[in-house]
């Protein structure tokens, strides 16, 4: 036991040692800085068992364009994203099943905390596999998308089912307001923090919700999670192997898109499914289809459990996934005590919170490519057959996807000014871009420390960063949108939200 012990300090002292030499300009750069360096070096064109791609990486301006390209419009879209799947959230709000099962209401950003951190796993995972050549062959390509989507269904299917017996938790310690108007104000705005702390109407006449209201939510749940991790796991994978085919770095474009549309396309099925579901409570449907979906389960479990590339990681990443949750909780709270004292503040918390948390996913991304790379170049000559291109260097890297978001977060503030829905004083203008390029600079940095900090503890980025990652910041983002509320106030600039908004 001993020896196994040794070889394994002796094969992560090699791999750290790659690292080190792979991305240092000098003997004399510390371990450090090496480590970081090859970390945020995006390995764009790597491949096993055929030759690197002709495009290359040429002059620095060449190296910027790379990088502005492929994550600029990305991390746009996202957070128009965000914006129409909070109006989207006041919609379903007030549809028939959610006002009569209060807990329809609490399991949205339960659910959608959960399982946005399980489809941005997946596309850190895919997008390591496309940049270090586990995609190029057709075999391991088919064995590696068919298990991710398969374990993907399991864990989709066991947190919906957690999500469902916290939303009844939840539902009997949360308190209640007095009218609905004020919990649907609120419940507009909470899939911003991705937690949720709305408050419930009280309708003394409605009874307590029993054990079919709780089959008919577990069954919402796991079937809305269940369908869209089919779907957006279909598309992940159609999306990963685009941009390997056409030299795209996927590093740059999957977790951002991956965490937007999972937002969107999971609260779309659960708005439906449950819309469908209402008429049955009382019937044994909700029931047959939540055995149907953990037979599922259970098969898709057999599947991985035969599959080489994601047997390990059916019992990996559920720590993470769940402190997650519990940091998000905290999020809700600071959410639920702000969004009715500062005009806008859920609103905002969009940008400074989503948007930081947007780009350290792709640079979570790109630190665990590139460390998976560079242990697979200790390995013998004849497990790979690459050679690594010239790269950017951190500095690069880091400056690049700092500047990348300050003309978003201008133009969304400009956006909310000119069309009216804030009236954003100059002030507050300046203190927020400040608090944001603040929280950018967070996420950078937490990113690179995190992702380092779990592959030096032989836990694997891919499936243990992203969670803890995206709650922390998310927290972080909320906290200093709270303290530029609280300076501007105190300088009398208030901001103003536009009646009805």
């Amino acid at each position: 036991m001993a020896a196994v012990d040794d070889d394994s300090e002796r094969r992560a002292a090699a791999v750290m040692a790659s690292v080190e030499d792979f991305g240092s300009d000098n003997g004399s750069a510390s371990d450090s800085d090496d480590e970081v360096d090859v970390a945020l070096l995006g390995l764009e064109r790597q491949s096993r068992g055929r030759e690197l791609s002709t495009k290359e990486v040429g002059s620095t301006w060449r190296q910027v364009k790379d990088i502005v390209v492929e994550t600029a419009p990305t991390l746009l879209f996202t957070t128009i994203g965000l914006l129409f799947t909070g109006e989207l959230l006041d919609h379903v709000s007030h549809w028939k099943a959610m006002r009569q099962i209060d807990e329809l209401i609490i399991i949205i950003p339960v659910i959608l905390n959960l399982k946005g951190n399980l489809e941005m796993n997946l596309s850190s995972r895919l997008g390591t596999a496309a940049n270090v050549g586990g995609l190029d062959d057709r075999s391991s390509r088919y064995g590696i998308l068919s298990g991710n989507m398969a374990l993907l269904q399991v864990q989709a299917t066991l947190v919906s089912f957690i999500a469902a017996i916290l939303s009844f938790v939840l539902g009997l310690i949360m308190p209640r307001s007095g009218s609905s108007s004020e919990a649907s104000t609120d419940s507009r705005f909470l899939l911003y923090s991705r937690r949720p702390h709305p408050k419930l109407p009280y309708d003394p006449r409605k009874p307590k919700s029993g054990i079919a209201e709780f089959i008919m939510v577990a069954s919402t749940g796991m079937a809305s999670a269940c369908l869209s991790s089919l779907l957006l796991g279909s598309f992940m994978c159609t999306l990963v192997i685009f941009c390997r085919k056409f030299s795209l770095n996927p590093d740059n474009i999957a977790p951002p898109v991956a965490a937007c549309l999972g937002d969107l396309i999971t609260l779309c099925l659960l708005g439906l499914t449950s819309t469908f579901l209402i008429n049955f409570v009382n019937t044994p449907l909700p029931l047959i289809i939540c055995i149907v979906l953990v037979l599922s389960a259970c098969l898709s479990a057999y599947l991985v459990s035969r599959n080489n590339f994601v047997r390990p990681l059916i019992t990996q990443g559920w720590t993470p996934l769940f402190g997650a949750m519990m940091i998000s909780s905290a999020t809700g709270i600071i959410l639920d005590l702000f969004v009715s004292r500062y005009s806008g503040f859920a609103l905002l918390a969009v940008i400074i919170s989503g948007l930081p948390g947007s780009v350290g996913s792709v640079a979570v991304s790109r630190i665990s490519t590139n460390l998976h790379a560079a242990a697979m170049s200790v390995l013998p000559p004849s497990a790979h057959k690459h050679e690594t291109p010239p790269q950017p260097s951190l500095k690069l890297v880091m400056i690049t996807l700092f500047l990348i978001t300050i003309p978003v977060e201008i133009g969304f503030l400009s956006t909310l000014r000119g069309v009216g829905w804030l009236a954003l004083p100059i002030v507050f203008i300046g203190c927020s871009i400040i608090f944001f390029c603040i929280a950018v600079l967070f996420s950078l940095w937490f990113a690179q420390a995190l992702t380092h900090f779990l592959w030096k503890r032989e836990r694997d980025p891919d499936m243990y960063a992203m969670p803890i990652h995206s709650s922390v910041i998310d927290l972080v983002g909320q906290l200093l949108l709270v303290l530029c509320f609280e300076i501007v106030s105190l300088m009398g600039q208030p901001v103003e939200a536009k009646p009805g908004q």
